[in-house]
C-alpha cells in the first residue's frame, strides 16, 4: 500500500505514523505542502495529512493551502482514505463544509480523551480504550462537519475526532504519533506557546508526558491506522 504525507512544517513530521507504515510494509512519500504541488490520487492509497503552526483558515498568508485544500477534497472524493492529525484534521474538516476557528482554550500537554457513545460502536474508534492519555498542541478546532460523526472529546475541546464514510476518512485533534524526537522539536520550535496554565503544560512536564505516555499511545495509533483500513482491500488489522 502507498501512503502518503502532507507536512507543514520540518518539526512535524510523519513520526510513529511513519514507523507503523514501515512495520506494515507500506511505502511511503512525504510532500512539504509549502510547495504547492500535490500528487493526484492515482499516486496513493492512504492520505495522511500532518499537524503545523499555521491555520487552517490562513490562506491570505500561505497561498499554498488553497491548493492543498483542493488536493484533499480531490482525494476525498475519490475515495482515498484519508487521516488527519491537529491542523490536518481542521483542513479535512474544512473542505468537508465545516467550520475551523478558536478552540475555547489553548490545549497544549497530555490529558484524557473520552469517546462518545458512536466512537465506542465505531469500527475505526471502537478498538480504542474508552478513555486514553493523547498529546495535545492546539488553540484552534473544527467543527463536526455535516455527515461525519463525532467519536472523541476532551474536557478543553468538545470536538477531538470526527469519521466519515464509515471511517474511510478520519480526523483528530490529538496526537498519538509523537515520539521523543519530536516532543523535543515541538518544544524547541514553539515554546513561546508554553504559558502555564490549567490546560497548558511548561517545556519539562511536556517531555514528560511524552516519556510517561508516548509508547502506549503509539500502539493506540497502530490500533486506529489498521481500523481505517480494515473493512477494505487495501489492508487488514495486524497483530
Amino acid at each position: 500500500m502507498r501512503v502518503l504525507f502532507f507536512q507543514h512544517a520540518p518539526f512535524e513530521g510523519p513520526g510513529a505514523v511513519g514507523a507503523w507504515a514501515a512495520a506494515r510494509g507500506h511505502m511511503a512519500q512525504t510532500v512539504m505542502a509549502v510547495t504547492g504541488e500535490f500528487p493526484p490520487p492515482s499516486a496513493y492509497d492512504l492520505l495522511v495529512v500532518l499537524g503545523g503552526p499555521m491555520g487552517a483558515n490562513d490562506d491570505a498568508d500561505h497561498a499554498w493551502l488553497a491548493a492543498e485544500k483542493s488536493a484533499i477534497r480531490t482525494a476525498v472524493d475519490a475515495g482515498k482514505h484519508v487521516f488527519g492529525v491537529c491542523l490536518g484534521a481542521q483542513l479535512v474538516a474544512s473542505v468537508l463544509g465545516a467550520r475551523v476557528g478558536r478552540n475555547p482554550e489553548l490545549e497544549i500537554g497530555w490529558f484524557p480523551v473520552t469517546l462518545t457513545p458512536d466512537g465506542s460502536a465505531s469500527r475505526v474508534f471502537g478498538e480504542l480504550p474508552v478513555e486514553f492519555i493523547a498529546g495535545h498542541w492546539h488553540g484552534d478546532t473544527f467543527e463536526i462537519p455535516e455527515g461525519a460523526v463525532r467519536t472523541a472529546f476532551s474536557a478543553a475541546c468538545p470536538n477531538q475526532a470526527f469519521e466519515y464514510d464509515d471511517g474511510r476518512v478520519v480526523g483528530v485533534q490529538f496526537h498519538l504519533e509523537w515520539d521523543a524526537d519530536g516532543a523535543e522539536a515541538l518544544v524547541e520550535s514553539c515554546s513561546s506557546e508554553l504559558v502555564p496554565g490549567p490546560t497548558v503544560a511548561t517545556a519539562e512536564a511536556f517531555l514528560a508526558g511524552e516519556r510517561d505516555h508516548g509508547a502506549k499511545s503509539r500502539k493506540l495509533l497502530c490500533t486506529l491506522l489498521d481500523g481505517i483500513l480494515a473493512s477494505t482491500r487495501l489492508g487488514s488489522r495486524q497483530p
